[in-house]
């Protein structure tokens, strides 16, 4: 990279972390005002990022409309192919990944908290296509790694804090990310990556471009993604495959039509739910039965009361003995996009879209028999497969029109979606005989006694519209103003539940979200050359979840009776963030500071009165929702960035977040001590480092995270604790490889890689709360929870990758 390069690189990122330039992007430009302008004017901007020759990583702009760190195509490379593209967002200060296999892939577990806000609070979208609630058993979109192979993900644009106001999310309380996928290329060729990792991993993909068919320059890709491991636990395997296929047809000089297209389907065994009784006792190796020598007949046992000899000191023995839980997914996915510009001042860009996902998942229950009672009225064996299998149909349009007038970018635009969402839980029967073939979880189960336990189906139609603004009133400053309005209507119907077993559910009942108007203030100045200030605020609405029967915090998945006695107390949650930082990107050090204050109100929380074993089959185990009150977070970030010769860069970072509730909550009459406490699951402290170097084709690198105690509890009584993660990596690339003597055919780029996960080993609790928290640790009730995953031990990947 020339000097020359070099000393206009501007790299700046939304946690105002000014990244190593294996990591950091900035185009090389006349002039750095030129280059804000050119950041601010979307289509021209991404053009310019999609440039298939940038030898810079991620691609960090402070935009007037919001803070931004863009993770580029070239830094989701050096992962392991394969791996979840939000597991990049891991080497950011204020984020925290969490999933219990080193890709990232497993969609029980994955766990993103940004800043505090867990994911179902952070918006989602690809292309602009809203994903919903990036969460398992997604009720209103589906999981970004069903929606897009990583390999055709050309970026992330993360904005944290105030999420952008044009992003179609209604849970964007704590920021946004939008995947954008790569274009298909001018030329005709393909790229193959074959890897192959610890646990018998296989991982492929196959990608054929067209190239240009024609003079108008018609265009297209057409990709097939293979994942198969072994868990490192247990038995049984994580197994996904995925179509992807874009189409491109310009128009004129500056227009296209573009379409996209996704199928998915995954079939993952789950890891079993862990609590830290078992980890302190039993160590680090149990897991459901499934998939290992004699599994069925040791879960029959265990279900009679017969359990293995490892067993040490686990409070409830049963409820630690299932036979599987397992997961599926098959999604078909994709929208039609439309990006005219009319004039050299007139933009307009619209897509429409669809959606439909049907998403079973299975776990063998041994409460068949509770007290010698038939708990599911089949007459059968103490075991019953207990099946809930979600849908999702939705479909919707999105339109936006930009507009340049003197020193003024003007954008407006709307989003509509319709979603039906439909949520029941069965029941069905296994053999009454430890010698019998068990059905398999990922069955069709045709024929076999059934029982429908509860069921509810959701309607929701959704209308969001923006305006904002970006004045230039001198070249050095930007202001910017903005405001988005959310109207949500939910309908819940057609509620069905067995009655011996289950309260009358929520049915024919609406809550609506409307918010007229949800402003976004921000000011950027470079003040100095090199030198930048910012200051940010913005409010923004979460509307009402949906879920199955006593799943999560949605208001209405629970018994007409609880949902009566706090209807008038809902609100949706809402969030006011202010956040200002500085900048500084010299030649050799590049450092920042960024600095925050979160008021989350009204926030929703899902109250259980019973967390012992059986899940939903103990009579008592029923919850509430109900309006808990605030959250006060305060938070800061610092990072610094050294290049002292060329190629060698050194990064560290440090996050502090004060992240606490405002006040006790009450539950079934009593008061616990939550006021002050530090907010579940994120923790207060984390430090993140980095080395890297390259020279020619050779690149490597090695990092290390640092996460501080996380609370398991509400009251902060009993706490996580801490751990260090370190990775590495190096790879080699060959440039031009003749196939054949006559040069006719030729590999452009042939990388192989190799990849280390947990260097040191390291035994530690990735994600937390899966099973919900419990509001003290009194008896022990937090140490007996079953709702942390485990994550991996060291794991070696090896990979070949061939662009043609």
């Amino acid at each position: 990279m020339s000097q020359v390069m070099l000393k206009h690189l501007k790299v700046v990122s939304f946690f105002a972390l000014t990244l190593p330039t294996t990591l950091s992007f900035a185009a090389p430009v006349a002039q750095k005002h030129e280059t804000k302008q050119r950041i601010n004017h979307k289509r021209t901007a991404n053009t310019a990022v999609l440039a298939q020759d940038e030898e810079i990583s991620i691609a960090g702009s402070h935009r007037a409309h919001g803070s931004t760190v863009i993770l580029s195509h070239k830094i989701l490379e050096q992962q392991v192919p394969g791996t979840n593209p939000l597991k990049v967002l891991a080497q950011l200060p204020g984020v925290q990944f969490q999933s219990d296999d080193p890709q990232g892939i497993d969609t029980y577990s994955v766990q993103l908290y940004m800043h505090g806000f867990v994911q179902n609070e952070i918006g989602m979208t690809l292309d602009g296509i809203p994903l919903g609630e990036p969460t398992f058993r997604n009720y209103n979109g589906l999981n970004p790694l069903q929606a897009i192979s990583s390999e055709n993900v050309e970026r992330l644009d993360v904005t944290q804090s105030a999420g952008a106001e044009s992003s179609a999310s209604t849970n964007n309380l704590g920021g946004t990310i939008n995947y954008v996928s790569s274009a298909p290329k001018d030329k005709m060729g393909g790229k193959v990556v074959q890897t192959f990792g610890s646990n018998a991993l296989y991982h492929s993909f196959f990608r054929f471009d067209s190239g240009k068919l024609n003079s108008s320059g018609t265009k297209f890709y057409v990709s097939y993604m293979r994942n198969d491991t072994e868990k490192w636990k247990g038995g049984g395997s994580q197994f996904m495959q995925q179509v992807n296929a874009k189409f491109v047809q310009p128009v004129g000089e500056q227009s296209n039509v573009s379409a996209f297209f996704n199928w998915d389907s995954l079939q993952m065994v789950n890891y079993q739910d862990y609590s830290p009784n078992w980890l302190q006792n039993n160590g680090y190796y149990l897991d459901n039965f499934y998939g290992l020598p004699n599994a069925w007949q040791n879960a029959y046992n265990a279900s009679q009361g017969i359990y293995p000899s490892s067993y040490k000191n686990v409070t409830d023995p049963k409820d630690a003995s299932y036979y599987d839980s397992t997961a599926s997914s098959h999604d078909y996915f994709g929208g039609i996009t439309s990006d005219i510009t009319l004039t050299n001042r007139l933009h307009w860009k619209t897509t429409v879209y669809g959606h439909e996902q049907i998403q079973p998942g299975t776990y063998a229950n041994p409460y068949a028999y509770q007290n010698g009672q038939d708990t599911i009225g089949l007459n059968g064996g103490p075991i019953f497969e207990q099946m809930r299998k979600p849908t999702i149909h939705r479909y919707g349009f999105l339109s936006s029109v930009d507009y340049n007038i003197a020193r003024n970018r003007i954008s407006a635009g709307v989003w509509y979606e319709n979603n039906h969402y439909s949520t029941y839980e069965y029941a069905y029967q296994q053999p009454a005989s430890a010698s019998a073939t068990p059905l398999d979880p990922f069955g069709n189960f045709s024929g076999v006694p059934r029982r429908t336990l509860w069921g509810q189906q959701y309607n929701t139609n959704t209308f969001t519209a923006f305006v904002q603004d970006t004045y230039r009133p001198i070249s050095n400053l930007a202001l910017h103003f903005g405001f988005k309005s959310v109207l949500s209507t939910t309908h819940v119907g057609d509620a069905v539940n067995w009655s011996e077993r289950f309260p009358t559910l929520t049915n024919d009942e609406s809550l609506t979200t409307a918010k007229a108007f949800l402003p976004h203030v921000s000011i950027e100045w470079n003040f100095l050359p090199h030198h930048e200030v910012f200051f940010d605020a913005s409010e923004n609405v979460h509307t009402y979840s949906q879920s199955g029967y006593n799943s999560s915090n949605a208001p209405m998945a629970v018994s007409q009776v609880a949902y009566d006695a706090v209807r008038n107390t809902l609100k949706p949650e809402t969030a006011w963030t202010f956040a200002t930082g500085y900048r500084y990107d010299g030649r050799f050090i590049q450092g920042s500071l960024y600095l925050y204050r979160t008021n989350f109100k009204n926030r929703l929380q899902q109250i259980l009165a019973n967390s012992g074993g059986g899940g939903v089959f103990l009579t008592n185990n029923t919850a509430t929702v109900q309006n808990v009150g605030g959250v006060t977070m305060n938070g800061v970030d610092a990072g610094i960035t050294l290049t002292p010769a060329k190629g060698l860069e050194i990064f560290n970072s440090i996050s502090y977040s004060h992240s606490t509730y405002d006040q006790n909550i009450t539950s079934g009459g009593v008061s616990y001590a939550t006021k002050n406490k530090q907010v579940v699951g994120y923790p207060s402290f984390m430090y993140k480092s980095r080395l890297s170097y390259s020279w020619k084709a050779l690149q490597a690198f090695v990092d290390a995270q640092y996460y501080g105690k996380r609370s398991y509890d509400y009251t902060g009584d009993y706490k996580i604790p801490h751990y260090w993660m370190s990775n590495a990596g190096v790879s080699y690339t060959f440039k031009d490889i003749s196939l054949f003597n006559s040069g006719s055919a030729s590999v452009h780029n042939l990388v192989v890689a190799f990849n280390v996960y947990n260097i040191a080993n390291q035994k530690y609790v990735s994600t937390m709360g899966q099973n919900g928290y419990t509001m003290n640790n009194e008896n022990g009730n937090a140490y007996n929870n079953q709702s942390i995953l485990l994550g991996a031990p060291r794991q070696f990947f090896g990979s070949v990758k061939a662009e043609f």
